[in-house]
């Protein structure tokens, strides 16, 4: 019986070797497929299935989603950098944190995606990050910086715009969206390289680092959100069952701790905002129970009063009435619609280039109105041709064959005239009337609000716009 168990024993081995090197192909088969499907899973933005706990004492940390991994990259790669960028401008305050700030809200958008299935209506389920997402933007367009940083208050609005790629439904696709911000972006950044070229190296490293951001959030679009906001259909929960403000505190939480490390600015930060501190205190103290402060009763001041404003009109006369102001302000008065006409008015015939020139002409100063109330210009030969320029409520009136005829920068200005061999040209004119009482080939209407052309019957199935 032993030496027959022993055999068998042997046997069994021999057949199990032998299955085993049979099996090995398939099995070396199905490893790689299973590696080739973790790839793929990964490049598509699926996430793995939840690894099982093995009766293990302590709770395993989450693994990452491929999308989150590369959007941590895109953070420390670009969008630090280019936060520093801005700390190192001493005009742009504290943009470079809220930038951060936005940065950070739309990664919990991103991590809510790889959790989720995709909901009915995107926009209402995340309207409490969208939210959180649109205050530091309103901060930043809000701010008050100095003239010499308006281009770079600019230049980020437009960057900012790129952030609705979270809720971009193609087309176009969220990477073609964050595309377009480039071109907007670079004209404002253009202007900051062609001033400070040369002379400040840190206003060019912002441009770059401007530029950059925009483009590796396109690329990383491309790759994990080509077809808008990744959501996991396949092994995600509905959006019902989820505390979204959950995800909103843990990007609050990352932020914080990544901002923590900071001790050295403390102390100057208290130091500059002692005083502020102590003046606001003291205003605070003397408020009353009606709500009257130390402020209340002050006059405001208007943005034309506000000499940095573009609405600023210069000095006010005092209040006090003096024998010298009056002069002055009547002075400034008359000044004021001198500036309307840029020379005298004119109308006259030039035999070089056999030319009418009617310039600044008005109803009440005129150098040549008729009986009727028109001015009248009579044509003698059809070579002939009328320039008519910044005219303002009048009526010229035209008689006889001419070339051509052009009103250029006239206001409220009414044109008659028989025939034009050439043309009828209409340029940067508001609120005019030109009519034809015989045949006009062309008429040409270009940078001007408001127009109205009379044709007759002759011109009217022979005259082109």
């Amino acid at each position: 019986r032993t030496k027959k168990g022993e055999e068998s024993k042997y046997q069994r081995a021999s057949i199990m070797s032998s299955v085993d090197k049979e099996i090995e192909p398939l099995r070396s088969l199905l490893v790689s497929i299973v590696s080739r499907l973790e790839q793929l899973e990964a490049k598509a933005g699926v996430s793995p299935p939840p690894a099982s706990s093995g009766g293990g004492g302590g709770a395993v940390e989450e693994e990452l989603h491929p999308s989150l991994k590369a959007y941590d990259t895109h953070i420390e790669e670009t969008v630090k950098p280019f936060v520093n960028a801005c700390n190192d401008l001493p005009g742009l305050k504290n943009i470079g944190s809220l930038i951060l700030e936005t940065w950070m809200t739309i990664r919990s958008i991103i991590h809510l995606g790889t959790k989720c299935k995709k909901p009915k209506d995107v926009a209402t389920a995340l309207k409490p990050l969208l939210t959180a997402v649109q205050t530091p933007v309103q901060s930043i367009s809000k701010m008050r910086l100095d003239r010499d940083y308006d281009w770079h208050q600019k230049a980020i609005m437009e960057m900012l715009v790129s952030i609705s790629w979270v809720v971009c439904v193609p087309p176009p696709n969220p990477s073609m969206f964050v595309k377009e911000t480039i071109g907007s972006t670079d004209f404002w950044s253009n202007k900051i390289r062609k001033m400070y070229k040369g002379k400040d190296e840190k206003q060019i490293l912002f441009c770059d680092a401007l530029k950059k951001l925009i483009q590796d959030l396109a690329k990383y679009c491309q790759e994990f959100h080509l077809s808008g906001l990744f959501w996991n259909n396949a092994r995600g929960v509905d959006m019902e069952s989820v505390d979204v403000n959950e995800f909103l505190a843990g990007a609050e939480v990352k932020e914080a701790k990544k901002e923590a490390p900071k001790p050295a600015a403390a102390p100057a930060a208290a130091a500059a905002g002692g005083g502020a501190a102590a003046l606001f205190g003291e205003l605070a103290a003397k408020r009353t129970n009606d709500g009257t402060s130390a402020a209340t009763g002050l006059r405001k001041v208007t943005k034309d009063q506000q000499t940095w404003r573009k609405e600023f009109k210069g000095g006010e006369p005092t209040t006090t009435p003096t024998t010298t102001a009056k002069p002055t302000t009547t002075t400034a008065a008359v000044a004021v619609p001198a500036k309307k006409k840029k020379g005298p008015p004119k109308c006259e015939y030039q035999n070089q280039g056999s030319k009418w020139n009617i310039e600044n002409q008005t109803k009440d100063d005129n150098t040549g109105l008729g009986s009727s109330g028109m001015l009248e210009i009579t044509i003698t030969d059809a070579k002939q041709q009328v320039y008519i320029y910044k005219c303002e409520n009048i009526t010229i009136n035209v008689t006889g064959k001419l070339k051509s005829i052009i009103l250029d920068s006239c206001s409220k200005t009414n044109i008659l005239f028989d025939s034009a061999i050439s043309a009828c040209e209409i340029v940067n004119c508001k609120r005019v009337q030109v009519q034809t009482r015989g045949l006009c080939p062309s008429v040409s209407i270009d940078k001007t609000d408001g127009c109205l052309v009379y044709l007759s019957k002759e011109s009217l199935s022979s005259t082109s716009f």
